[in-house]
């Protein structure tokens, strides 16, 4: 699968390991670089424009020699027309989950393939509707788990979305942080 690709060396830049796990699942090879970016974007921006524009900044950090292809990737968390990113601090992920319950969101992840000879981008979206969650789920999640490394505070995949997620409209894996049913068609078509 995914022959066009034989001709890259395949970079992953991103520390984030689900979406290392979610891109291993693929089957291709590839490795996985660091790179250090201010993530911070213009004010106006709204929604799927925040994502899009931090895997693009990401994306121009790197630079690929003639054999590789960049795979650059941010997701956002979207609630009443305002980006749930990475919290702070407990207390911040303690805001940010409680103004999840209950309600719905939708996350966007911004996903960018370069080389040095082409790029594309592209944006998925997902919602994701929260059964209301009390105080004492919202702490066991806290003082178990590590919502401060993942944008709205939760990992889909961990207790929290097991107990709290009702329905999701969209890809699932989207939320971890990785479109990969998105990603797999944009790599065969580049």
């Amino acid at each position: 699968m995914l022959e066009n690709l034989k001709k890259y060396d395949i970079v992953l830049a991103s520390q984030s390991p689900r979406r290392q796990e979610l891109l291993r699942g693929l089957d291709i090879p590839f490795t996985v670089r660091t790179i250090d970016v201010d993530e911070h974007y213009p004010a106006e921006l709204q929604g799927q424009e925040i994502p899009l524009y931090l895997a693009e900044l990401k994306s121009a950090a790197c630079n690929p020699v003639s054999n590789e292809l960049i795979i650059t990737a941010d997701t956002v968390v979207w609630l009443g027309n305002k980006v749930l990113g990475k919290p702070t601090d407990k207390a911040d992920a303690k805001r940010m989950l409680t103004a999840l319950s209950g309600n719905t969101h939708e996350v966007f992840t911004g996903v960018c393939l370069r080389s040095a000879e082409q790029k594309t981008s592209f944006v998925a979206a997902t919602k994701v509707t929260f059964a209301p969650l009390s105080p004492d789920e919202i702490n066991y999640y806290l003082n178990r788990y590590h919502p401060l490394d993942k944008a709205g505070a939760y990992g889909v995949q961990e207790w929290i979305g097991y107990i709290g997620v009702e329905h999701i409209e969209g890809s699932y894996y989207n939320v971890m942080g990785l479109p990969i049913q998105r990603l797999y068609r944009e790599l065969n078509k580049f």
